[in-house]
Formats: structure tokens, C-alpha cells, sequence
């Protein structure tokens, strides 16, 4: 399996999946369609569907268009999330094969929208995992509550993410990663993941890379979002909860101006 992130916009990723025995390929929020379809001429790839985390425009934007660009192609959203262009519903654990030996599962990850779907990505029985999380997850962030509670994100992210394999490789939707990790230094400025992180990231940035992916077991260790499990966690920020801790760091993240 190979895959391509393809930069977007201001700071959008769009993705292709490729079966590279087959060459069949999969676009993830492919805003730019023109973009994505050059990025899979590039590579021999022919394009197959469409998977959309969710229905904001910088997401589903340009899927009227790729069916134009790409007669015939499916284009798959949540079944409750009103997908611009969408062909085909999914709900929670529905399953679709790209190729021969690429399965995705849908991931019903609310709160930013209501029904925001995560694609856990493997490879034949369990191998090379990735999942492309759209604005649930970032790289050390969450998306905003725009449509669900901190109940909802908590579930989203510390149970139907936290419980994939520690590997899988994070692929979100934006290009957030060094202004997330200097407002957790905020929340835990003597994490020395924490400050790793954060350092490499200013150093990608400089050098115009990308910070995706990241992986499960590094969220873990450096998302505040993420680690809301931890007493200490909630300790800092005056909570008693997992949940109470989730939404006292997302109100400091809405009114953060770092």
C-alpha cells in the first residue's frame, strides 16, 4: 500500500491510497480535484472512489466535481453526515476493498460533525494500519465541537481511535501540528515527548514538510486530547474527569491565542 498526501488549499491534506499490486486508488477528501487526479496520473493509479470524512466544503468540496473529472467513480460519506456528491452511505464497521488486498473500515467519529467517519486502513489480515481521521484527530489536537458534546470526543477519540493497534499511522485532515503542540506545552510544558515533538515539528515547518503522519501510540503520548485518562491531566486543569478534563482543554484551546 502506498500513500500520498497531497496539500491542499491553505492547509488542508487530501490523500490517495494505492493497491500498488493493481494500482487501484482511493482519494481521500479530495478538495482539488485536478490536484489528486495529476497525483494519480503521476504514479500509473487509476481512481476507483471517493472516501469523505465528512460534509465541510474544505472536505467535500470537490467531490460534484472529481464525478465529473472521473465518470462512474463512488463516492462514500456517513450516512448521517449529508455528504455533498455522496453515491454510497456508510455506517459504523461497514467495510470497502480497494484492489486486492486493501480493506477500509468506517469509523463513525462524532463531535466535529455528526456523522464524521475515521477510515482505518489495512493491509490483508491486520498489516501496515493507518487511519485518516479528517478533523476528528489531528497531530496533537482535536477538531472543534461544532456539532457534538465532549462525551461524544472522548468516545471518538480515546475509544474507537485509542483501541486501534498502537502503529497505525495518523493521516488527518490539516496541517495544525506545530500550533497544537505549542498550546499542550501549555497544558504540560515538562512533557519531554512533548518538547521532541514540538521541536522536530518547528523544523518541518521551516523546511516546508509535512508532520503527517503521526502514529496512535505518539498521540497517546503527546495529544492533551488524548491523555485526559490521566489524573495528572485533570489535575491540571481543575477537573475530576476524563470528560470534564476533555472540555476544559478544548474551551482553552478555542480561547488560546498563541
Amino acid at each position: 500500500m502506498k500513500i500520498v498526501p497531497i496539500p491542499c488549499l491553505e492547509d488542508n491534506y487530501a490523500y490517495l491510497i494505492v493497491d500498488e499490486s493493481t494500482k487501484a486508488a482511493a482519494a481521500v477528501d479530495p478538495v482539488e480535484p485536478e490536484k489528486i487526479i495529476k497525483a494519480a496520473r503521476e504514479i500509473g493509479a487509476e481512481l476507483k472512489f471517493v472516501l469523505t470524512t465528512h460534509h465541510h466544503w474544505d472536505h467535500a468540496g470537490g467531490n460534484e466535481e472529481i464525478k465529473q473529472m472521473v465518470p462512474g467513480i463512488r463516492v462514500y460519506g456517513g450516512s448521517i453526515d449529508n455528504v455533498k456528491g455522496c453515491t454510497d452511505k456508510l455506517e459504523h464497521e461497514d467495510s470497502v476493498t480497494l484492489g486486492t488486498n486493501i480493506n477500509i473500515r468506517a469509523l463513525h467519529t462524532p463531535c466535529h460533525t455528526k456523522g464524521h467517519i475515521s477510515y482505518y486502513v489495512t493491509v490483508g489480515e491486520e498489516g501496515d494500519p493507518a487511519v485518516f481521521t479528517g478533523d476528528t484527530l489531528f497531530v496533537a489536537g482535536c477538531g472543534k465541537f461544532f456539532e457534538g458534546t465532549a462525551e461524544q470526543m472522548y468516545e471518538s477519540l480515546c475509544s474507537t481511535l485509542g483501541k486501534l493497534p498502537k502503529p497505525t499511522r495518523v493521516f488527518c485532515g490539516h496541517e495544525y501540528t506545530e500550533k497544537n503542540l505549542r498550546f499542550a506545552l501549555t497544558v504540560e510544558p515538562e512533557n519531554e515527548k512533548l518538547l521532541q515533538k514540538h521541536s522536530w515539528a518547528q523544523s518541518q515547518s521551516r523546511a516546508q514538510l509535512p508532520t503527517i503522519p503521526s502514529t496512535i501510540e505518539e498521540e497517546f503520548e503527546t495529544n492533551p486530547f488524548m491523555r485526559v485518562d490521566m489524573p495528572e491531566i485533570q489535575a491540571k486543569v481543575g477537573c475530576q474527569s476524563a470528560v470534564a478534563a476533555l472540555k476544559e482543554i478544548r474551551r482553552l484551546k478555542d480561547t488560546w491565542r498563541g
